[in-house]
């Protein structure tokens, strides 16, 4: 690179459920200058709730634009303080969020609760990605949709999700027809921050993004776009209102929006018609920032997780049943993007430690690192236990929320470091159950790359999955991967690289230490995993025949094998 590309800079604005982080990077080699966070002001910490159905959480459309003046002027002011970074240099802009979190607007693409009719009405805010107001909606068009010739749903696992762009309209509409009829059109979240600050808000022309488009809004080149006028007007005929005011075409995120807009431009100190790239979701441009290729799997652990991987459009590829979708372009340009994931992670371990845990491996500071310290001394097989890791339902393979976690094995010589590291084993071989997924139809996962705070904390959990995977477990560089993600791309339209893989090269990284499998553990995981997957089978699915009742005495001869070699 020239000495002047070196001194280029990139902003990603990552968009999550309580907060807008603004990061700014050098193009030249990934390095994060400064970054800032603007915490969402309405509501619970951001979330607009209500008290008679836990099920609803909405979010303030206007949050999201003074989020971005606020992060990002913010970030902007930190770096400044850094020797050589001149905001003039700033050479593109990259927007993630939260999704499927679509928002009604008005013509002129502004949020309709922005209206002063509308202000206090939930229905007319941004219907957050954990909304779940619409699971029989969503049940109506899986239903509807694996009955069509068309296919709709064979790119995003075969079932349809309350978390998404129709089913959330649908229920909008029938629920609070008032907001449905005042919206003119119904954007993503990801569409309308590129939108806004890029003066490009009119619904007809507004770019949107294939990410969001084609893995909740079965947007797809094989049936020309949207589902046909036919299909929406058998679930509602004024669905069609909404087809009508969304572009025919979708972008992916190496392209642009437009350029920051003069007002934007001086309320946050940038440059007017900086190039803003076309958005996407949190974990697809985690992805990016962690370096995703071929071969290599992204986990986005946190409270669940996200896990994506890419396939070259030049390869022939499958329908993965089960999957969150197989999409062209909504990762990587040139490669399909796959997400799958898993409902709850960090979730069951905080779940244990709050509810569970006794007083002393609570009672002198963090109950995580005493039981982590105590759980990591057991060796795989020694505690005689086998969990399910489906106490928040399961997202991927099974896609079915309704199913819970199980314990086997308990005896009344149980600790609780030992239920622990069982919990982190369970959620080991749901991450196993998804590769093996992947692998079954043809996607070939090598390597791992993990992203978040238990991935960079837990050495012991990144073992566990590295011996229960048997794959090399890489943590990245980042700790703010979607933020740098969204630089990326933000980078790419800027101009200072070709192509995305180009701009990975120079900005992404893993950090130096890598777990490597450990053959004896590997061998007992192996035996382990086949029992999971008979409970996985019988609870999780009605087609199972097999039996079960094997299940607790082979972990006993497990346990016993494992207590003799120790000895």
């Amino acid at each position: 690179m020239s000495e002047s590309v070196e001194k280029q800079f990139a902003i990603g604005v990552d968009y999550g459920t309580n907060s807008v982080r603004a990061l700014v990077v050098d193009v030249a080699d990934g390095n994060e200058i400064a970054s800032s966070v603007f915490e969402y002001p309405s509501g619970d910490q951001g979330i607009l709730l209500d008290p008679k159905d836990p099920n609803l959480a909405r979010q303030n459309p206007a949050d999201y634009i003074e989020g971005f003046y606020g992060s990002v002027s913010a970030a902007l002011k930190e770096a400044s303080k850094q020797s050589g970074f001149d905001a003039q240099r700033v050479i593109g802009i990259g927007v993630d969020t939260t999704g499927s979190t679509p928002l009604p607007v008005e013509e002129n693409g502004m949020p309709l609760a922005m209206n002063p009719q509308f202000k206090e009405n939930l229905a007319a805010h941004a219907w957050l990605w954990k909304d779940h107001t619409s699971a029989a909606e969503a049940a109506e068009i899986t239903s509807q949709g694996q009955g069509s010739e068309d296919g709709y749903l064979s790119k995003c696992g075969g079932i349809y999700s309350s978390e998404w762009y129709w089913s959330k309209i649908l229920h909008c509409k029938r629920s609070a027809p008032e907001v449905f009829e005042a919206a003119y059109a119904w954007v993503e979240l990801a569409d309308f921050v590129p939108a806004f600050i890029t003066g490009n808000l009119k619904p007809e022309t507004m770019p949107r993004g294939i990410c969001a488009a084609g893995h909740k809004a079965m947007f797809h080149d094989d049936w020309g776009g949207l589902p046909k006028k036919s299909f929406l007007q058998k679930l509602d005929a004024d669905l069609l209102k909404v087809s009508e005011h969304y572009t025919e075409q979708s972008s992916t995120c190496d392209q642009k929006v437009g350029g920051l807009t003069g007002e934007v431009a001086h309320k946050v100190g940038l440059p007017a018609g900086v190039p803003v790239a076309v958005g996407a979701f949190d974990a697809h441009m985690g992805a990016v920032g962690a370096g995703v290729k071929p071969g290599t799997l992204v986990k986005i652990m946190g409270t669940s997780t996200c896990d994506i991987t890419v396939w070259p459009l030049d390869k022939p590829i499958a329908d993965i049943p089960g999957v969150c979708g197989i999409v062209p372009g909504s990762v990587l340009p040139g490669m399909y993007g796959l997400e799958a994931g898993q409902s709850a992670v960090g979730d069951i371990f905080n779940w244990f430690v709050k509810q569970l845990v006794p007083e002393k491996y609570s009672g002198g500071g963090d109950a995580h690192v005493e039981l982590t310290k105590a759980a990591e001394k057991l060796e795989p097989g020694e505690s005689g236990l086998l969990a399910l890791d489906w106490n928040n339902g399961n997202r991927t393979v099974l896609v079915d929320p309704l199913l819970s976690g199980l314990i086997v094995g308990q005896t009344l010589h149980t600790n609780a470091a030992e239920v622990y590291r069982a919990l982190v084993e369970a959620t080991a071989f749901g991450a196993l159950t998804i590769i093996n997924r992947f692998e079954q139809y043809g996607v070939e996962v090598k390597e791992v790359v993990n992203c978040g705070g238990i991935a960079e904390k837990n050495p012991m959990v990144m073992q566990i999955y590295a011996d229960v995977c048997n794959r090399p477990m890489k943590i990245s560089r980042s700790a703010q991967t979607c933020a740098l993600g969204a630089a990326i791309f933000g980078s790419v339209v800027g101009g200072s690289y070709p192509s995305v893989p180009a701009a990975q090269e120079k900005m992404t990284g893993t950090k130096p230490t890598i777990y490597q499998p450990r053959k004896g553990a590997v061998e007992t995981y192996a035996e382990l995993y086949k029992l999971y997957m008979q409970l996985h089978d019988a609870f999780g699915t009605g087609s199972y025949t097999g039996k079960i009742d094997n299940v607790m005495k082979d972990l006993i001869a497990i346990r016993t094998r494992v207590a003799k070699g120790n000895s």
